[in-house]
């Protein structure tokens, strides 16, 4: 009977920590067929509003819950999104709870998206804190947080993860290049890619990712300084 009880109570926990995205109002639609779902501001675009989603229940597997967003989002024809906050009871705005969260759904003519040249998002691994180095400089990064930098024409930037085995890329200002979003994660064991026997071991990598991707993440992690230890 306890057997029973336990086996009971672990079912409710999972029930009640699963995540579960909700197209909760649907304004309008759009027939588009963008495949992109970038974050704006909805005060600084001109953005044409379609519905509003909840997620709720919280879950460290960012792809996953990015998908399930990215679905809804997609049967509206919306190609833009913003964080939508609560309201507290004392008619202020609630703190970001990564448990529970709305995102406003628009549609923004591509044209219309605004450009971040020669900037870069660096996003930590959402398990554990790490510490980076660009240059000389050494940044420290709490889990599930991410910083920006503006890159400076004619200077070459070295982001390296400073492990033995890890990774490291080379970065510098163009005209006209792209914002560009990388994550870092934390020592892994991986097949090795090019079909052979063995194993690669990495005790950081460096991951560019995708914008849209991207972009969630930094509208559900926390944005932190870039504090420069030497």
């Amino acid at each position: 009977m306890r057997k029973i009880f336990v086996l009971y109570m672990i079912l409710v926990g999972h029930f009640f920590m699963a995540q579960n995205v909700i197209l909760n109002k649907v304004e309008k639609t759009h027939s588009n067929a963008d495949k992109f779902l970038y974050k704006i501001n909805p005060e600084a675009v001109n953005a044409e509003y379609l519905g509003e989603i909840e997620v709720q229940g919280f879950s460290d597997d960012d792809v996953k819950v990015f998908g399930m967003v990215y679905k809804k989002a997609k049967e509206i024809g919306a190609n833009a999104f913003s964080y939508l906050p609560f309201e507290s009871v004392e008619g202020g705005i609630q703190k970001f709870d990564s448990a529970h969260y709305r995102l406003n759904l628009y549609y923004v003519s591509p044209e219309q998206f605004p450009r971040e040249d020669n900037i870069i998002y660096l996003i930590a691994s959402p398990y554990k804190k790490q510490t980076i180095a660009i240059n000389n400089d050494k940044i420290s990064f709490e889990p599930r947080t991410y910083t920006k930098i503006q890159l400076t024409p004619g200077e070459i930037y070295t982001v390296s993860t400073r492990k033995l085995l890890g990774s490291s890329v080379k970065l510098g200002a163009q005209e006209n290049q792209p914002v560009q979003f990388f994550q870092f994660s934390a020592f892994s064991v991986n097949s090795n890619p090019y079909g052979n026997a063995g194993i690669n071991l990495k005790s950081g990598d460096i991951t560019r990712l995708e914008q849209s991707y991207a972009q969630f993440l930094t509208t559900i992690y926390q944005y932190q300084e870039a504090v420069l230890k030497y």
